[in-house]
């Protein structure tokens, strides 16, 4: 489970540097993102999320019970040890695929919206662009009319 789990925060540390340069890969990450979060994309992203959260609580669980039992006893035992070591190493790794995904929503979201204002913006120029140009050629026609 842990190499699992490694693989999948390194994934997603992956896509956040892709997505935080411009480069041509971040446009292809960009439509694929898109594309999932189109038709069953969020449930399944959902539910995959809160079943990831709900093994993280019992982990958090099990810690718990292994500090209480050493608590009672006022020693470790090396069992006991190894076991919480390996906890806290997976809800480590859980909480940052968590919080990874999270980030890489987020900084999609953001990207698009910057994306969308910028497109915006050049097609509203190269309108006005447009009737400049339409203004000053009814100009010129003006002018010549009034000199012929």
């Amino acid at each position: 489970m842990i190499q699992l789990l490694f693989m999948v925060v390194l994934t997603e540390m992956a896509l956040v540097l892709i997505l935080l340069f411009n480069t041509p890969i971040r446009e292809l990450l960009m439509i694929g993102l898109d594309l999932m979060k189109r038709g069953k994309g969020p449930i399944v992203a959902n539910t995959v999320a809160a079943t990831i959260l709900i093994v993280f609580i019992a982990t958090m669980n099990s810690v718990r019970d292994i500090q209480k039992r050493t608590a009672e006893t006022g020693v470790i035992n090396p069992t006991d040890e190894v076991l919480m070591a390996n906890l806290l190493l997976e809800s480590s790794l859980m909480g940052f695929a968590l919080f990874l995904a999270l980030v890489t929503n987020r900084l999609h979201s953001h990207l698009e919206v910057i994306c969308n204002t910028g497109k915006k913006a050049a097609t509203e120029k190269d309108d006005g662009d447009h009737e400049a140009e339409k203004k000053q050629k009814e100009q010129k026609k003006q002018g010549s009319s009034k000199i012929g």
